[in-house]
């Protein structure tokens, strides 16, 4: 599909510099761009995720804004730059407020920011929840794919955590291919996991779910799984035996944070960037801690993508992703071309105002 321009190159001052244009996508808009292309989104984020491994991006550390009156939320600062033919820079600013669960607004909430690659000057923002759920759900399908190569593919899938990213996670799932004979839940929620039941019991792929069951531990479910989904919200690790993982199940490890040590060391691990995700407290940043080295850790997804490691099917194999904001830009600019090509893009007049050095 041919792709538009940033419209920050496309007009013309009319001495003939560049007269910037700014565009605002809302939620209504990046949702119908991604709806029901859950195969394209993970082809992209696939391509994302080669172009960083080949060193086309720059994805600085992220920037984690911590309140000590609300310990439990924070803010979250991605800078990134993406080359290939997505060619474009930004920033998604992501909020996480548990508390707003109890008050009825989902936990997290975003904006991407778009910024054209020549001039720098941003060019679109856009609601971006959806845009982070669908690049985490895309991820964790690519990594289910990639990571059960060369075993049975996983027939039995089971979710701790039942939010709106095991939802999107699912979604991907079996938008992508995958059949399930049974698909286990756990939450420390009853409310959580009624609605991801519910959920479940309604999905447009209903002859693809399987056989749900709700689970009263996590041992339960982890046991009678070939692919753990860990969505959490758990700053600590509350999973310690690996005895329960004897089964060598392939773990979508999402929330990072649900494994002890323990576990790690017994499975073999795989992470989207090394550097990214041994920080913050992270499971496999407490096993660099623990043992003093990362000899734990047994590449980056990337690397198993170009062949250059092979997951064993011997030892349970644990996929820890810590997000990377050229997926976001990979997914923002797909949504933002969507919208320009159906000519319903929302420019806001004259947004860039001071743009004659003398005046």
């Amino acid at each position: 599909m041919t792709r538009t321009p940033s419209p920050a190159t496309q007009q013309s001052t009319s001495n003939g510099a560049p007269a910037p244009t700014f565009a605002v996508i809302p939620g209504a808009q990046v949702q119908r761009a991604l709806r029901g292309r859950e195969k394209q989104i993970m082809e992209l984020i696939e391509t994302a995720y080669r172009l960083h491994g080949a060193g086309d991006s720059v994805n600085p550390p992220s920037y984690f804004l911590r309140f000590p009156d609300r310990p439990t939320s924070r803010i979250i600062a991605l800078p990134a730059s993406i080359g290939g033919s997505v060619h474009v820079d930004g920033l998604k600013w992501i909020s996480s407020f548990p508390s707003n669960v109890e008050a009825g607004l989902p936990r997290a909430s975003a904006v991407l920011i778009l910024n054209d690659h020549d001039t720098g000057y941003p060019f679109a923002c856009m609601e971006s929840s959806i845009i982070s759920a669908t690049r985490t759900a895309a991820s964790a399908a690519l990594a289910a794919d990639w990571l059960s190569r060369g075993r049975p593919r996983p027939a039995r899938v089971g979710f701790i955590g039942t939010g709106l990213i095991a939802r999107y996670i699912h979604t991907f799932l079996t938008g992508t291919g995958w059949t399930f004979e049974s698909v286990g839940v756990h939450d420390v929620s009853a409310d959580s996991t009624a609605g991801f039941c519910g959920y479940l019991r309604q999905a447009d792929s209903a002859e693809d779910t399987g056989r749900v069951t709700v689970h009263d531990t996590a041992e339960e479910l982890i046991r009678s799984s070939d692919l753990v989904v860990f969505a959490t919200i758990a700053g600590k690790p509350h999973i310690t035996d690996p005895a329960w993982f004897s089964h060598h199940p392939v773990v979508l490890h999402v929330s990072l944070r649900d494994l002890a040590p323990e576990i790690l060391l017994e499975s073999a691990n795989f992470v989207d960037d090394v550097e990214h995700c041994l920080k913050a407290d992270t499971s496999p940043h407490l096993v660099e801690q623990l043992t003093g080295n990362r000899d734990f850790l047994d590449g980056t997804l990337n690397d198993v993508m170009t062949g250059r490691v092979t997951p064993p099917a011997d030892r349970p194999v644990v996929f820890s992703p810590f997000g990377l904001g050229v997926l976001d830009l990979a997914v923002g600019k797909y949504v933002y071309d969507e919208v320009a090509l159906a000519g319903h893009l929302h420019l806001i007049d004259h947004f860039f105002h001071e743009l004659r050095r003398y005046g």
